[in-house]
């Protein structure tokens, strides 16, 4: 058996340099990711959360029977801080300005 092409080993190197990269990032594919660690946080609330937004507020009713935090997102990619409303609660925002930074939605935190 003469060295054929496809029986030649690969460089010692090479192989070394793949077994190393190969050590290093298979930990980072097991590991869970950022959000699926979190269980609520970042989502829609329910629907028993409605807001109301113009242009100086932003009013939020919590109509669930529970408490519920909640941020609102605006255009711009900001957020307002995190407000709880317990049940039956309005909670009061920025609203979307004289630069119609509007409401985009409201997020749980």
């Amino acid at each position: 058996m003469k060295n054929s092409p496809s029986l030649r080993r690969a460089p010692r190197p090479l192989v070394l340099a793949v077994v190393a990269a190969t050590g290093l990032l298979l930990p980072l594919a097991a590991a869970p990711s950022a959000s699926a660690a979190e269980s609520t946080e970042g989502t829609a609330p329910p629907a028993c959360v409605q807001y109301y937004s113009s242009w100086r507020y932003t009013q939020v009713a919590n109509g669930c029977d529970t408490a519920v935090s909640v941020t609102v997102q605006y255009t711009d990619g900001q957020s307002a801080p995190c407000l709880t409303l317990q049940a039956g609660e309005w909670g009061t925002f920025a609203g979307y300005g004289t630069n119609m930074n509007y409401v985009t939605g409201l997020l749980t935190c």
